[in-house]
């Protein structure tokens, strides 16, 4: 894609990677494809945000071509080094040589480690600007959003703030702003982000909202180093946020299970008859056939959860053993769960469950079936969701 005017005198100049299926390490499947933004902001000292990921070099020197000669770039600000935003950085410092880097220590730490060169580095901080011409850049550090090195950077003279990772998106598209395309489609994904990006970090989310709140910004436009810029649902994503990382939950149930034998699925199937009979929302997931990324995008506002397993090896089996190893990081607040499955002479696996997962959410009594689940044990499941809807029913609902 060629560059794109986002404001006056600032482009987008970042890559598509349309056919990315698996990305931060093959854990997370991409079903619309990535983009990797960067800005380019033309004023007295010519500065680029953020790069691409490395094999994107050519994409984004072509595109800042189309705009200006990529020498004559001044300054280059690096909100994170993770390789997918910094991956081209080698490349645009051998085109630019003399320009000034600026990034927080941790990130040119990082960046020496990964490349070998930093640059010309200036460290900054959160209270800490760049003027450069009609614009000063504001730097706000967002510490583990999500990872150390991390930093947004503001233009008041724009109204704009690029927020590299937060408000993120994973959706390859030739548009540009966030009302350009199906807003339903756009905020699947951007929860699908949060969920897999950033749900571990709710805490420290909610603080730094909190905190930038107090600097009064006006923000006209997002512009993160994912997806989509956000200029017409921007307090709709914002709110959305504050949701998301206080732990707020709807009335709904995510059921996941593994099965060897179709036993433990019979038994899903019946607990999520019963969950619906009593009106709360439920949706099915065999961890084997759904991919980890939406199976989490549903979880991370749904107020229960029911895990089953079969046991096999005095264990519960591998592929949701490592769906909760997952799950234990994302330090759930205030989710109701229950274990199920069936076994043939241990039945393990309802207490893996309950062991794997216990920091981030409560269980009721398990409940176990020896071999295939008899029509009253089927009943037994059926009644069992049933409860534990009328259970989630009776809770509060946080809006």
């Amino acid at each position: 894609m060629p560059a794109r005017l986002i404001k006056d005198d600032i482009y987008a100049v970042g890559a598509i990677h349309w056919n990315e299926r698996r990305f931060h390490g093959h854990t997370y499947v991409t079903k619309r494809g990535v983009t990797y933004n960067s800005y380019l902001i033309l004023d007295e000292k010519v500065t680029l945000i953020d790069t691409v990921r490395k094999g994107f070099e050519r994409e984004l020197i072509d595109n800042i071509q189309s705009v200006i000669e990529p020498s004559k770039i001044d300054a280059i600000i690096i909100n994170h080094i993770e390789p997918d935003h910094s991956g081209a950085f080698p490349e645009i410092l051998k085109i630019c040589p003399k320009a000034k880097i600026y990034g927080t220590e941790k990130a040119r730490q990082g960046l020496l480690k990964y490349y070998g060169v930093s640059g010309d580095w200036t460290a900054v901080k959160s209270g800490q600007n760049l003027n450069i011409g009609k614009r000063t850049l504001d730097f706000i550090d967002v510490p583990m959003i999500h990872w150390p090195d991390s930093m947004f950077t503001y233009s008041a003279y724009d109204k704009i703030l690029f927020s590299n990772d937060g408000f993120g998106q994973h959706y390859a598209t030739n548009k540009i702003f966030d009302d350009e395309v199906d807003f339903a489609v756009l905020m699947d994904e951007a929860q699908k982000y949060y969920a897999n990006i950033l749900w571990p970090f709710n805490a420290l989310v909610s603080a730094k909202l909190g905190a930038i709140s107090k600097l009064n910004l006006n923000i006209e436009l997002i512009a993160p180093s994912h997806g989509l810029v956000w200029r017409k649902h921007i307090a709709k994503t914002m709110q959305k946020y504050l949701y998301w990382s206080s732990h707020s939950c709807k009335n709904r149930v995510a059921v996941v299970y593994e099965t060897m034998w179709r036993s433990t699925e019979k038994m899903a199937r019946k607990i999520v008859d019963g969950i619906t009979s009593e009106g709360v929302e439920a949706v099915l997931f065999d961890v084997t056939k759904n991919d980890r990324t939406d199976i989490a995008s549903y979880m991370l506002d749904a107020k229960g959860w029911v895990f089953g397993s079969s046991t096999h090896d005095g264990e519960m089996l591998p592929v949701i053993a490592g769906f909760l190893h997952f799950l234990k990081g994302s330090k759930a607040k205030g989710r109701k769960s229950f274990a199920f499955g069936s076994y043939g002479w241990s039945g393990e696996a309802t207490k893996d469950i309950e062991d794997a997962i216990s920091n981030v959410t409560s269980f009721d009594t398990s409940l176990r079936v020896v071999f295939n689940p008899t029509e009253e044990e089927l009943n037994q499941c059926f009644e069992a969701g049933k409860a534990f809807a009328l259970k989630i029913k009776n809770e509060e609902e946080i809006l």
